[in-house]
């Protein structure tokens, strides 16, 4: 990394301040008796095999950005999760359920917000799908909140990386950017953040430590 000086921290949400999307993806597939499989490969239908890779059309990204709403995702999701396994798949909540097997990851919760406390800018960027967030305590853990559905913006697109430095009031060249996605991490690196790739607490709190200069 070049020598520069580092005064922000954005990071995701889920996956990064919750327990991982896939384990929580495949407990909510076994509540509602739905091969987790089925759920995977209709997603890689929609989103390509590797995240970020554009198709047709991508009822993720349009609810990502906000384009559409939530029954009918999860309408398009049902028919292709019934027309895979060979019977009825219920729509009516099931993006509720899924979140609801998410639980919160409060060492980097802790970590965020110590990075907070220590002085450093810091915001949230995190691609919704329609959800709910539990936003009790962000006044006092990020300066700023950048929602995708509520800005109309996705990851990994530029232009929300973009929007979020805005409202930081710093360049990306001081900022560090924390998501669970590798293609995340680069369109971040490519706008000009130093990106690190999260997979556990202890690795991403060692790399923040080194990066700030700072125990965090």
């Amino acid at each position: 990394m070049p020598d520069r000086q580092l005064r922000g921290l954005v990071v995701d949400w889920g996956g990064v301040l919750t327990s991982g999307i896939s384990a929580s993806m495949a407990a909510w597939a076994r509540s509602d008796g739905i091969e987790f499989e089925d759920v995977q490969e209709v997603l890689r239908a929609w989103l390509g095999r590797e995240a970020g890779d554009e198709v047709r059309f991508n009822p993720v990204h349009a609810l990502e950005r906000g384009e559409l709403q939530v029954p009918h995702f999860e309408e398009r999701l049902a028919d292709e999760l019934s027309r895979r396994s060979g019977r009825p798949v219920s729509a009516q909540g099931m993006l509720t359920r899924l979140f609801e097997q998410l639980t919160s990851a409060p060492d980097m919760v802790g970590l965020v917000r110590r990075a907070h406390a220590s002085g450093l800018r810091t915001a949230l960027l995190s691609n919704s799908w329609g959800n709910d967030y539990p936003r009790d305590g962000w006044a006092e853990m990020f300066d700023v909140v950048v929602i995708s559905g509520e800005v109309g913006m996705r990851k990994p697109d530029a232009e929300i990386f973009h929007h979020t430095l805005e409202l930081l009031g710093l360049a990306a060249e001081e900022c560090v950017f924390v998501d669970d996605l590798a293609p995340n991490v680069r369109a971040a690196v490519e706008v000009g953040f130093v990106g690190v790739l999260h997979s556990s607490y202890e690795s991403t709190e060692a790399e923040l430590t080194t990066l700030f200069e700072r125990q965090l």
